[in-house]
């Protein structure tokens, strides 16, 4: 790092400190105001707050990390524009209509208390134990490999970064609220598609063009077992990873869950000020999320490619293996000049901060809403506001706490997310789905598909453990189902089990009250709704929808 990228860094700052003091100024007076920045947000600002706040560390170190181990194998989650689609065309006029604030709230209106507070509890573990912590942990990685700093005033500088990161990020979401994590979205998002672009361009140069990347990755992935090669997404069924089938139904189950019911993302749509802004939100989110494997997975495969040309780009692990996830942070040290390695550290740091405050303020929000305004329902507005500061603070410390675990995380971070997120998506998914699709779907139903989803997913990863400590235990059909069967096709057949969970127990149980679900299933729209609805889009929402498909589809037929 030389002073150029130092000045640039600090202009940066400099403008991320404007926006914070100018959000902080317009007062939140109400719980409404402070998460959902007031309902009143624009399609500009709900689609790069989606987009920056599902570009985290996970992308930057982990999805670069997968482009350099396993090649396109994780772009099935990364070219989910479509999914966003379902999201806008399908569960905004639902949302819009509840006026519900959470996603366990909208559960409870469709269902009942119990779905709501099992949701809450789902939520709340997976964010900490999972998205915060990940993303703290891989904040201070990615800054070490960058600054090229081991200790600081004889500290690892890890915990000086991924700290530091934390404490900046919940200053000012704790102040700001949602209106901070939309408008500095807003900065952040052109920032990091910027810095990546950079990556990828000078990447490409360094190597020699595009089709020496695809010449020199046209090898077997670097895991037992493994068929096809890393330019192709489509591997064969017997690919011990990434089979083809269980590739396309397993993305599809996570992403399902991800983008169209977790409060992390659809929290921004719920910000809209009407059903077209948060409708064309979606689109433009869905535009942006086209780009992640270009800007990420992608330059992973470049680090790959030039440590197959040279022998000695990426650095090796302990155990002798290549360590996929330095492949970005690993490009930016050594292929960046002056100036502009300091944009793209601010496009590192953009990524981590709009990640990391969506977090905070979605999870913040869970605690207060679901569980504080619960138990005490007269609780007054600002107090409300005040609660929510708290419990960010404390969702702060306890992701600080956790890294010490997540520190022992596998070599390539992506997949274990992604390993983590496909046991905890089918009981969701599957409430979710046939809470909006099937009239029939009762309270209890619904209840018992999250609690099943749950068992079975807590029972997957306790298996997980076990066997991966304990690797002589006596093979059963135990060990066989919950730990040698493919993560990928165990997520479909979860998600199967699951759906015939709430489809038995509501036909043996009391159908739901027409009134209760009115505006809430297909079919039980009243005349206005429909109306409100039709009048939200136009031909042009279509023509942009199209564009995507269609850049989609061209996507898969190229890497095929």
């Amino acid at each position: 790092m030389e002073l150029l990228d130092w000045l640039v860094i600090g202009l940066f700052c400099l403008a991320l400190i404007g926006i914070v003091v100018w959000v902080t100024m317009q007062k939140n007076n109400n719980s409404a105001d402070y998460f959902l920045g007031g309902k009143d947000a624009t399609w500009i600002a709900i689609g790069a707050s989606i987009f920056a706040s599902n570009i985290g560390s996970e992308h930057l170190i982990g999805l670069a990390g997968s482009g350099a181990s396993s090649g396109m194998a994780m772009a099935h989650w990364e070219i989910q524009g479509w999914m966003i689609l379902i999201l806008g065309w399908v569960f905004v006029p639902f949302y819009s209509r509840s006026m519900v604030y959470t996603m366990p709230e909208f559960l409870e209106r469709r269902y009942n208390s119990a779905s709501r507070s099992i949701l809450t509890g789902i939520s709340l573990i997976s964010y900490v134990m999972t998205k915060v912590a990940v993303t703290v942990y891989a904040g201070g990685l990615v800054f070490q490999q960058v600054f090229g700093i081991k200790e600081l005033w004889g500290i690892d500088f890890f915990w000086i970064a991924a700290i530091g990161l934390v404490l900046i990020t919940a200053i000012y979401t704790i102040f700001g609220g949602m209106k901070s994590v939309l408008y500095t979205s807003v900065l952040q998002t052109p920032i990091l598609l910027l810095g990546s672009a950079i990556i990828l361009v000078l990447g490409l140069k360094e190597l020699g063009g595009w089709d020496q990347m695809m010449a020199l990755c046209d090898v077997k992935p670097d895991y037992e077992g493994a068929q096809g090669t890393m330019i192709h997404l489509m591997r064969d069924n017997s690919d011990p990873q990434y089979p083809w089938l269980g590739a396309l139904i397993g993305s599809a189950v996570i992403g399902f869950w991800y983008w169209c019911t977790d409060q992390f993302i659809v929290q921004r749509v719920l910000s809209g000020k009407d059903e077209r802004e948060a409708r064309r939100g979606t689109i433009f989110g869905a535009y942006l999320k086209l780009l992640p494997v270009f800007l990420f997975l992608i330059p992973g495969m470049i680090a790959f490619a030039l440590h197959q040309k040279t022998g000695s780009f990426l650095p090796f692990l302990e155990n002798g293996h290549l360590n996929s996830d330095a492949a970005f942070p690993t490009l930016v040290a050594k292929l960046l000049p002056a100036g502009v390695k300091g944009i793209v550290v601010c496009g590192i740091l953009a990524a981590l901060m709009s990640s990391l405050a969506s977090l905070f303020n979605s999870s913040a929000m869970l605690y207060t809403i679901d569980f504080h305004k619960r138990m005490w329902p007269d609780t007054d507005e600002k107090k409300l506001v005040r609660i929510g500061q708290i419990a960010t603070v404390v969702i702060v410390v306890l992701g600080i706490l956790w890294i010490p675990v997540m520190r022992s995380v596998g070599d390539v971070l992506y997949t274990y997310l992604q390993d983590v997120q496909s046991v905890l998506a089918p009981g969701i998914a599957a409430a979710f789905l046939l809470g909006i699709c099937w009239k029939r779907a009762s309270a209890k139903g619904g209840m018992w598909g999250l609690i099943s989803g749950l068992v079975l997913g807590l029972t997957r990863l306790g298996a997980k453990v076990f066997y991966s400590n304990f690797p002589d235990a006596a093979d059963s059909w135990f060990k066989a189902v919950f730990y040698d069967f493919n993560w990928l096709f165990f997520c479909g057949c979860m998600l199967a089990a699951c759906l015939l969970v709430v489809i038995v127990v509501s036909l043996l149980t009391e159908a739901p009250d027409q009134k209760k679900i009115q505006g809430l299933v297909f079919g039980t729209a009243t005349e206005e709704q429909k109306a409100a609805t039709r009048a939200s889009w136009n031909h042009w929402d279509i023509i942009h929808t199209a564009i995507i498909l269609g850049i989609t589809v061209a996507f898969y037929i190229y890497f095929w």
